[in-house]
């Protein structure tokens, strides 16, 4: 079998798909994207097709290999949510080439179903609180929420009250129960962070999310020692060199590896076996299409210690189109109980809507980040 056509389509809302054809039929998708960057990602990905054009699809290590290696300068966000969609695509073909889902091929899958957790979102404590309480009732067990908008560097204390506020009655709503992620999205620093994961100790979050970005991963240490919260980081780390000394350091304990960001299904799968080899958590990082979410359900399936999937459906981001737009097999991503199924069709077990792909990537989308700014005017995280 080799290797004939790859061919990118940019859809709504925020996504990237590629699709790889063989000469033998066989066709597999991967989604490699950046959010905002989603442009230069597929120009990434145009320049590894030179050399994949012609080769066997089957032998993914050695693809991984060559496309990380065989250029001197490596690594990053472009480079590796490139390789990343590519090698989701890869392993959907050598699934479908043996009639096996990729988690068979992986080992054979550990679990059933895992756990799953739904964004909320809202404009004031009230909405939020409502809600959280609509997505309990809906099913999940846990939930994620922005922990912090723009902050200073060093803050006033009625930011962090605002913040303890906005928690604490997502907390009264849903009960002691449910899992709760507050997620600080790198918009806190050093100063205010150490106060705020103190300030939010009663409230026993399932974790908080990125307290610093993680080149400031130093500070991990001081927050460590103000609190017992776990502490989940890792959605803008690229590879395993990246993971290695946050795993050393020994602070984090919940990685967040992007299968659209971090290598694809190749990678995630060795990064997921460092962070068991440290006794720390795998929650992967997934706001984004299905392909992405199928892949991050395969390593999940053969991976330990994997507790909870991070998915999109019906998050603001996914305004206009929700991931099962673009799959024929909708029954796919069976939730329940506050758990979704592992998929158990060849390949990553979806079935792309290619006439669909085709019709909305005429539209495409230019999506950016927000850019905030601080009361002083000065440009702030988001």
């Amino acid at each position: 079998m080799k290797i004939t056509k790859l061919t990118t389509y940019i859809v709504p809302p925020r996504w990237l798909f590629l699709k790889i054809e063989t000469d033998e039929g066989i066709v597999g998708w991967g989604e490699p994207v950046v959010e905002g960057r989603a442009l230069t990602v597929e120009a990434a990905v145009h320049e590894l097709a030179d050399y994949l054009i012609g080769k066997d699809p089957l032998m993914i290590e050695d693809h991984w290999q060559v496309m990380y290696r065989g250029g001197f300068y490596r690594g990053g966000a472009i480079h590796m949510s490139a390789l990343a969609g590519i090698d989701q695509a890869l392993w959907d073909i050598k699934g479908k080439a043996y009639g096996q889902p990729v988690h068979a091929l992986l080992g054979g899958q550990v679990r059933d179903r895992i756990k799953v957790y739904s964004w909320i979102g809202g404009d004031r404590p009230a909405d939020v609180a409502r809600n959280a309480r609509n997505i309990v009732a809906s099913g999940f067990k846990a939930l994620k929420l922005n922990g912090a908008e723009e902050m200073q560097i060093v803050d006033s204390n009625d930011k962090i009250d605002a913040i303890v506020a906005t928690i604490g009655t997502v907390r009264d709503a849903v009960g002691p129960h449910i899992g709760i992620g507050a997620d600080f999205h790198g918009r806190v620093h050093r100063p205010m962070a150490k106060v705020l994961a103190r300030e939010l100790e009663p409230f026993r979050l399932m974790f908080i999310e990125e307290p610093v970005l993680s080149e400031n991963r130093e500070a991990l240490k001081e927050i460590a020692n103000h609190c017992s919260t776990p502490i989940a980081l890792g959605e803008r780390l690229y590879s395993r060199w990246d993971f290695k000394s946050v795993l050393a350091d020994g602070y984090v304990d919940i990685l967040q590896p992007d299968l659209s960001h971090a290598g694809g299904i190749t990678e995630c799968r060795k990064i997921a076996a460092m962070a068991e080899a440290y006794d720390v958590a795998l929650a992967p990082h997934c706001p984004l299409g299905p392909i992405a979410l199928a892949a991050c359900l395969q390593i999940d399936a053969v991976s330990y210690n994997a507790f909870i999937q991070e998915q999109s459906l019906g998050i603001h981001y996914n305004k206009g189109n929700d991931i099962l737009d673009y799959i024929s097999n909708k029954e796919v991503f069976q939730y329940a109980d506050g758990f979704v199924s592992i998929p158990q069709g060849p390949g990553l077990g979806i079935e792309v809507d290619e006439a669909y792909v085709i019709e909305r990537a005429k539209e495409g989308h230019r999506w950016r980040n927000p850019v905030w700014r601080h009361a002083d005017g000065s440009v702030a995280e988001w």
